[in-house]
């Protein structure tokens, strides 16, 4: 009999923020795969949950998924991601068959940009049968607005969210929207300043960083926001 396969969203950082069935199924798993961006790194997503659950005599499984850019909800072509994620997919296959129930940790929540589907068509595909349970978590976009203390939207609001990364037709996205949520917006940043700048929505932009960690910040003028202080876990959402 195959084990059940639970994908978790813990919440964007403050471990305060798992729900309570996440805790649940993390304390009732016996394996937790734990995906990170670096091979010699640790993972965020543990240090977070160890934070709330008592991880001892747990197994862990570290998943080394390369910080690169793709287009699709699919295998990436990129061999190097290819190699990772099918070594992934081996490895919690392996544990399934053996009838053991096992946990994947992930950022925020499981259906927002998250590493894990780029893994679930590949795991259906090779056992169609496989029990797979998604646990919703906190994600960043909704606790960015609550740590800002703005509306996403209300009534009949139209609200985008896309990764800034791709600036494809973004000025066109700002200018059909209410509520636009730009993500990963760490290395394009002056370039989305200057845009919002130029539409006159800079007096309607915050910047968070980090949101619910311990080194969160929130930039209400984003005039005062430095590039280079920006990481990854930056978003700017734009509220007219």
């Amino acid at each position: 009999m195959l084990g059940t396969l639970s994908v978790i969203g813990i919440g964007p950082g403050d471990p305060e923020l798992l729900t309570l069935k996440a805790a649940r199924i993390i304390k009732e798993s016996k394996v937790l795969c734990v995906p990170k961006g670096r091979e010699e790194g640790s993972s965020l997503a543990l240090s977070i949950v160890k934070k709330a659950v008592s991880i001892d005599g747990k197994e862990i499984i570290e998943a080394h998924f390369p910080m690169k850019k793709t287009r699709t909800n699919k295998l990436a072509a990129d061999s190097d991601l290819d190699d990772k994620w099918n070594e992934t997919v081996e490895v919690i296959l392996g544990k399934l068959r053996k009838g053991i129930d096992l946990a994947f940790l992930t950022l925020g929540d499981p259906a927002v940009y998250s590493t894990f589907f780029y893994l679930y068509d590949k795991l259906l595909e090779l056992h169609p049968e496989l029990n797979i349970e998604i646990i919703p978590g906190v994600s960043s976009v909704n606790a960015s607005a609550a740590r800002a203390g703005i509306s996403l939207g209300l009534g009949n609001d139209r609200i985008a969210v896309l990764p800034a990364n791709y600036m494809d037709n973004l000025k066109t996205t700002l200018e059909a929207f209410d509520t636009v949520v730009l993500m990963k917006v760490n290395k394009v940043f002056n370039e989305v300043a200057s845009m919002l700048a130029g539409m006159k929505l800079v007096e309607n932009s915050v910047c968070i960083s980090r949101a619910g960690m311990e080194d969160e910040k929130i930039f209400k003028d984003i005039r005062t926001v430095r590039q280079e202080e920006l990481n990854y876990f930056s978003m700017v959402i734009v509220r007219k």
